[in-house]
């Protein structure tokens, strides 16, 4: 069996490129994932390269940027090939079969608005203060 599921944080913005002749949307990212060690409870972070196919690589493009958390299931690959020096090359990285984005957009707006969440969700929990309580006994059901 080979089946993987990661959750990180991609550590540039993905790019989108097309395969020539068929066309097909690929998406090449890499994901720092964090791990800890159990003595010193220190982080630390694998950074893994993932590989995304048609819809999904387009969606991923779209709709995610540097920083932001995505969650991926698929299958490790591994690969080789020649250099432009003459010494084969190998890799190994994840093929997504499903991707989730967990936080999401790609505009500044968005990153604006998420590193604003805090003081967002304060201001919408206080707004709550000013209502008036319902008795059970004016609702029809």
């Amino acid at each position: 069996m080979n089946k993987v599921v990661l959750i990180g944080r991609l550590t540039k913005d993905p790019e989108l490129k097309y395969t020539p002749g068929a066309g097909t949307a690929v998406t090449t990212i890499t994901l720092a994932v964090e791990k800890r060690f159990s003595k010193k409870q220190d982080k630390d972070a694998d950074f893994i390269p993932v590989v995304i196919w048609g819809k999904s690589a387009e969606a991923t493009a779209q709709y995610m940027a540097k920083g932001r958390l995505l969650a991926i299931a698929g299958r490790i690959q591994t690969r080789t090939y020649e250099a432009k020096d003459g010494t084969r090359r190998y890799v190994t990285e994840v093929v997504a079969e499903e991707v989730k984005f967990i936080e999401w957009g790609n505009s500044s707006d968005n990153r604006e608005s998420n590193s604003n969440s805090n003081s967002e969700n304060s201001s919408y929990e206080s707004s709550f203060d000013d209502m008036a309580p319902v008795d059970d006994g004016d609702i029809p059901f």
